[in-house]
C-alpha cells in the first residue's frame, strides 16, 4: 500500500486517526513529540491488528526535524500518500492583556507554521509534478475556529481553525 504519516498521532483524534488509516492498509507514521510510550502503544496496537506502523519523534514547529521526520519516511520501501496534519499546541487560556510575545509565537510555530511546513515536505514527495503519485493532506480543525467560547483568545482560534479552508 502506502504510508500515511499522522503528525500528533500518539493520543486523541491523531491516535483514533492512525487506528482508522491502519484499516484502510496504510503503513501508519505515528509523530509524537514527547510521549514515546504513547506513539508505541498506538504502533503496536496497529500491528497486533495485522498493520504496519512506525513511529517518528519530531517537533513540527522545528523545520530541521519536519525534514528529517519525512526523510525518514522516504526510507522506507513506501511511498507517502497520505499527511494529516493533527499536531497543536494549546497553553491554558488567558485574556488578550496577559498574552505574551513568548506564548504567541510558540503557539503560531506549532499550529500554524508547522503545518505548512509538514504540508511543503509532503507535497515535494507526493505530487505528480515532483515524481510522486498523488495523495491528500487533511488538516485537522475545530469548530471552535468558527465559533470561539469565553476566554478564548485569538491565538486559540488560530490553532482551532487553520488552514480550515
Amino acid at each position: 500500500m502506502a504510508i500515511a504519516l499522522v503528525t500528533g498521532g500518539s493520543r486523541g483524534i491523531g491516535r483514533a486517526t492512525a487506528l482508522l488509516l491502519a484499516q484502510e492498509g496504510y503503513t501508519v507514521a505515528v509523530n509524537y513529540q514527547q510521549n514515546l510510550h504513547a506513539a508505541q502503544e498506538v504502533m503496536n496496537l496497529i500491528t497486533q491488528a495485522g498493520g504496519k506502523a512506525f513511529v517518528l519523534q519530531a517537533d513540527i514547529s522545528d523545520e530541521n526535524q519536519v525534514v528529517e521526520m519525512f526523510t525518514a519516511i522516504d526510507q522506507h520501501d513506501e511511498p507517502l500518500a497520505a499527511l494529516v496534519n493533527n499536531a497543536g499546541i494549546l497553553f491554558t487560556q488567558c485574556t488578550v492583556e496577559n498574552l505574551t510575545a513568548e506564548r504567541i509565537n510558540r503557539v503560531l510555530s506549532t499550529n500554524v507554521t508547522g503545518h505548512f511546513l509538514c504540508c511543503r515536505e509532503a507535497v515535494k514527495r507526493m505530487a505528480l509534478k515532483n515524481g510522486g503519485n498523488g495523495g491528500a493532506i487533511v488538516n485537522v480543525s475545530s469548530v471552535a475556529s468558527r465559533l470561539g467560547s469565553p476566554g478564548n483568545t485569538l491565538i486559540m482560534r488560530h490553532r482551532k481553525g487553520r488552514l480550515i479552508r
